[in-house]
């Protein structure tokens, strides 16, 4: 996946979790965060970030705030990104499919139902921006709606369908990755249990720029 027109800045602050002050060659511009989790090992003064020019001239804010430097890391942050990015890379997973994106199953929206000759499999994409240590981790904070997926997928499992779970981990070099359970206790028991129950897990890492973010290597999964 590309942005276009995409600038570097220093972060200054985060009034509120929607908008940012970026430094940008001396002038501030309140700029959209992409990302409505926390950030808060991310988003700290003087941090550089990467903003990407608004699609729409006439927004209030001039560009998005989608990507920021964490010592040599460039970390992806924009909630936008792993869905695209999983549509780009799901036909190297599923070559000649059907892949149906935001695909409604009883009361729930799953991210994509992938159709193959042994019936379908759905799949539900994770990203992922926090890094402690070298390990990846999800969530950045507690997640009801991301509980739900793995509920969900579960039950879909009884019932003798396929499904997946793809954490895309918006970033390089780390060395594993694993649930929050410090932050989210109850995602990561329902984890254990989807797992358990024969939920597929992938994680992946990817390879980061100031215009692209594109899915790369499998990264182990320590529940």
């Amino acid at each position: 996946m590309q942005y276009k027109d995409t600038v570097r800045g220093r972060f200054r602050s985060r009034p509120n979790r929607f908008i940012a002050l970026v430094d940008v060659d001396g002038t501030e511009q309140i700029c959209h965060v992409k990302n409505t989790g926390r950030c808060r090992e991310l988003l700290i003064p003087g941090a550089g970030v990467v903003l990407s020019a608004a699609k729409n001239p006439a927004r209030k804010t001039a560009f998005d705030l989608v990507a920021v430097e964490k010592g040599d890391r460039l970390i992806n942050i924009d909630s936008q990104a792993p869905n695209q990015a999983a549509a780009e890379f799901l036909p190297t997973l599923f070559p000649q499919k059907v892949i149906r994106p935001e695909y409604k199953i009883g009361n729930s929206r799953l991210d994509f139902c992938i159709e193959t000759e042994d019936g379908p499999v759905y799949l539900e994409v994770k990203g992922v921006t926090l890094e402690e240590d070298g390990v990846a981790r999800f969530p950045d904070a507690p997640t009801q709606r991301g509980t739900k997926h793995l509920r969900t997928l579960t039950r879909l499992v009884g019932e003798g369908f396929r499904a997946c779970v793809l954490f895309v981990i918006q970033m390089k070099g780390v060395s594993y990755f694993t649930s929050n359970r410090r932050t989210d206790p109850v995602f990561a028991d329902a984890l254990i249990e989807a797992a358990a129950a024969g939920v597929t897990l992938l994680a992946r890492d990817c390879r980061v720029r100031d215009n692209t973010m594109e899915i790369a290597d499998p990264v182990e999964i320590r529940l």
